[in-house]
C-alpha cells in the first residue's frame, strides 16, 4: 500500500464517502438501466455491511464499507444514491480493462445492520442477480484481526446483518469476505465491542486488511472461491 493510499484510507475514518450530487440523476438511471438489463450471469453484487451515518464510521462492524469505498476507489467512481432509496452504489467494471472484465455493483445499504436484507434483496432483483454471486463483506468476531476468512453458504454466527440477509433472499447461499476483528477484551459487552472504534493500534494496521479484503473480492469473482481461499485463508 503506498503512502498516497494510506492517507486515503485514513481520510475515510474522519469523513466518510459521500454520493453523488443529486444532479446527476439522469445519468444515474442510465447507468442503472445498462447493468439491470445485463445477462444476470454477468454481474455480481458485492454488499459492504455497516451502518449508515458518520457516527458509526469508524466502528469495527463497518469495515464492510470501508471495503466496498476501496473498491470504488480502484474502479473510479463515486457512491450515488439508487433509484430504491435503500442504498448507495457503484456501477462499473472491476478488474482489467475489457471485454471480459466483470460487470460489478457495489452496494451499501442505507438501512441499520439488522435490517440489511430488505436493500439487498431489492438491489439483487433490480439487477437479477441470483444468491449464487451476491458477496458480502463483513466482520467477524470469531477471528483474530487483521485475518480474513472466505467462504460460501454457512450458519450466520451471530451476525445480524448476515441473518437479514438469509431471510431476505431466502437463503444463505452467498459468498462472505469474512474481516476478524477478534473478541472483546475482559468482560465488554460483545454490542459495546463491535460499535466502538477500533483501538490506536489496530488502525495503523486496518489499511493493510482493508486492502487485503478488496483483493479478496476481486480474486473471487475473477478466479473463484478456491483460489481465494488458497491466498487468503491463512
Amino acid at each position: 500500500m503506498t503512502l498516497s493510499r494510506l492517507r486515503w484510507f485514513l481520510g475515510r475514518l474522519i469523513s466518510p464517502a459521500r454520493t453523488s450530487a443529486p444532479g446527476s440523476t439522469a445519468a444515474s438511471d442510465a447507468e442503472e438501466t445498462n447493468v439491470a438489463d445485463a445477462n444476470s450471469a454477468d454481474v455480481w453484487l458485492v454488499v459492504g455491511l455497516g451502518n449508515p451515518g458518520p457516527s458509526y464510521a469508524g466502528h469495527r462492524h463497518n469495515i464492510g464499507y470501508l471495503v466496498v469505498e476501496e473498491l470504488a476507489r480502484r474502479m473510479g467512481s463515486g457512491f450515488r444514491a439508487h433509484k430504491s432509496g435503500r442504498a448507495d452504489v457503484v456501477e462499473g467494471r472491476l478488474g482489467p480493462l475489457g471485454a471480459g472484465t466483470p460487470r460489478v455493483v457495489l452496494a451499501k445499504p442505507r438501512s441499520y445492520m439488522n435490517e440489511s436484507g430488505g436493500p439487498v434483496k431489492a438491489l439483487a432483483t433490480f439487477y437479477k442477480v441470483p444468491a449464487e454471486r451476491v458477496i458480502a463483506i463483513h466482520d467477524e468476531l470469531d477471528i483474530d484481526f487483521g485475518t480474513l476468512r472466505i467462504k460460501k453458504g454457512g450458519g450466520d454466527n451471530g451476525h445480524n446483518g448476515l441473518k437479514s440477509m438469509r431471510s431476505s433472499l431466502g437463503t444463505g447461499d452467498f459468498f462472505r469476505v469474512r474481516a476478524g476483528i477478534g473478541r472483546p477484551p475482559g468482560r465488554q459487552d460483545v454490542a459495546d465491542f463491535v460499535l466502538s472504534n477500533y483501538a490506536t493500534k489496530e488502525r495503523k494496521e486496518l489499511p493493510f486488511q482493508v486492502d487485503s479484503a478488496a483483493d479478496a473480492v476481486e480474486s473471487l469473482i475473477a478466479d473463484g472461491l478456491e483460489k481465494t481461499q488458497q491466498r487468503h485463508n491463512r
